[in-house]
């Protein structure tokens, strides 16, 4: 399908040196804000206190958020899990602070937002254990909300979410990169991985620079946009092997610039219809779907870039040829061929 067509092939490769400049320089930004000012973690990453409540009616989130932000401990996520009654909080970690303290404070202040009190009631467990439970509520003895679940993610945890999310990231690396040597060639291989890797860190600086929370969300979204810029380098992989066989009179700034013209108007339709979809879940999807929202955004549109000039300009700078995509046929009837004419 396309929108358009575009009838003479634009010299991008013309621009291939200040292309990849622009790159280096957005790739070096990226890594010393990485460097200096560092992510900043979610508690999965960082250990926090997690609180589960349950309401007998849909869950006013926005309520429920403002009730635990003017409480004072940081960047809290309040999110529904499960169903539209119940509600997951999550709390970074306040030293010298109980867990305790931590979730009775909070469900108080959350009781006492719907015109409740908290007691504390005895309960025996099915083990025969008798704990403590908090209750909430009201003057006529409705219960506007309870008390689900309490935990601590402890940093230990969050130190295995840490080594099992680059350990993802790692695996997808080399998958993308076996994937490409095999369909098409080494060089292909090796454009298409620092291209990906540039998209990976340009987003990763982003966050490193407005301090954004880095979260489990956002580690999916950047491996989304590791699948999603693969693509798009390998519709222009296959345009450009197309065009060697097709055209054998051009040389290869020429097939890459046709490969690149060539697949325009797919780009354009495919990205914008995504980025659409992208926008769409940044501006209402809430605050659950932000970052994860805004990383896709980046991704998507530094993949565009470095798919089309980044991953193209480096498999023409490694010395990507004919010969490196299209076998030549033998002459079977080559007169130094010593087994030339030959009858078995």
């Amino acid at each position: 399908m396309e929108l358009f067509r575009i009838k003479r092939d634009l010299p991008l490769m013309k621009h291939a040196l200040i292309f990849n400049a622009i790159s280096f320089i957005t790739f070096a930004a990226a890594v010393f804000f990485l460097v200096t000012r560092g992510l900043h973690f979610s508690i999965e990453f960082t250990g926090g206190t997690v609180i589960e409540v349950a309401y007998p009616q849909a869950a006013d989130i926005e309520k429920t958020r403002l009730v635990v932000e003017k409480m004072g401990y940081g960047e809290v996520q309040v999110q529904n899990f499960g169903s539209s009654r119940d509600v997951m909080i999550r709390l970074p970690v306040r030293p010298g602070e109980k867990q305790t303290e931590v979730v009775g404070k909070v469900f108080g202040e959350l009781c006492k937002a719907d015109a409740g009190t908290v007691s504390e009631h005895q309960e025996v467990t099915a083990q025969g254990e008798q704990v403590s439970k908090q209750i909430c509520k009201t003057a006529a003895g409705a219960e506007p909300l309870k008390l689900s679940r309490s935990e601590v993610v402890g940093p230990a945890v969050g130190d295995e979410l840490a080594h099992d999310a680059a350990k993802a990231l790692g695996v997808t690396v080399l998958g993308i990169m076996i994937y490409l040597a095999i369909r098409f060639e080494w060089k292909f291989a090796v454009a298409g991985i620092i291209a990906n890797l540039h998209d990976v860190v340009i987003i990763l600086g982003f966050f490193a620079f407005f301090q954004w929370e880095f979260s489990l969300a956002v580690l999916a979204a950047i491996l989304a946009v590791l699948g999603y810029s693969v693509n798009e380098s390998v519709v222009i992989f296959d345009r450009v092997r197309e065009a060697f066989r097709k055209f054998r009179k051009m040389n290869t700034h020429e097939v890459i610039d046709h490969a690149i013209t060539s697949t325009m108007s797919r780009t354009i339709i495919t990205h914008g219809c995504t980025q659409l979809m992208v926008v769409s879940m940044l501006l209402f999807g809430g605050p659950t779907l932000h970052y994860f929202a805004v990383a896709l955004t980046i991704g998507i549109l530094f993949g565009i870039y470095s798919s089309v000039f980044v991953a193209a300009a480096i498999a023409m700078w490694l010395g990507v040829k004919r010969e490196d995509l299209v076998k030549t046929a033998v002459n079977r009837d080559d007169p130094n061929d010593p087994n030339a004419g030959a009858v078995v």
